[in-house]
């Protein structure tokens, strides 16, 4: 079913500073039923880089910017804390987890930790993020009518660019 029919009460989107993320954001604020709660994780909530999620929260107050480092665990655990809370009673129905990373360096360049802090971003960051607002997930899905699977009751869904592809592996050529 496309995006026009999508019931969304509440939905998190990572990495929601820029691309694919603002994007997304951008999206769900022009829905003619737009979500109630838009959370938008970023980094660094207040610096230049979130400039544009900064004027768009100004505008339209069903839109929440939350710090999140989906590489953190404390940072993660904070988040969630925080989308709880405004949440009260209900939980979150949509996790998008678009946050990554991408460093283009030469093989000879490439170093352990770059390797590291990507892997712990890119693949290991969707999944503590979905542990993490499980909870919150369930929830949502509990206390939505009809049965069967529909991002309209809670769902995680998780997306790469193409800088996550391997086919068009850019960098080490």
């Amino acid at each position: 079913s496309n995006m026009a029919e999508l019931c969304v009460r509440s939905v998190l989107v990572t990495g929601a500073n820029r691309g694919l993320g603002l994007g997304f954001v951008q999206h769900f604020l022009r829905m003619p039923k737009p979500p109630q709660w838009i959370f938008a994780g970023c980094r660094d909530p207040k610096g230049q880089r979130a400039q544009e999620l900064q004027n768009l929260a100004s505008k339209h107050p069903n839109l929440v910017i939350i710090a999140l480092e989906v590489a953190n665990p404390a940072s993660i655990k904070a988040a969630a804390a925080k989308v709880g809370e405004h949440l009260g009673g209900s939980g979150l129905n949509l996790l998008i987890n678009n946050a990554g990373v991408i460093t283009s360096k030469m093989l000879d360049a490439e170093t352990l930790e770059d390797m590291m802090e990507t892997y712990t971003t890119n693949t290991v960051g969707p999944l503590l993020m979905s542990q993490a607002f499980l909870p919150l997930l369930k929830k949502a899905a509990q206390g939505s009518p009809g049965s069967g699977l529909s991002c309209s009751k809670a769902a995680v869904v998780n997306i790469s660019s193409i800088g996550g592809s391997i086919a068009s592996c850019f960098g080490w050529e």
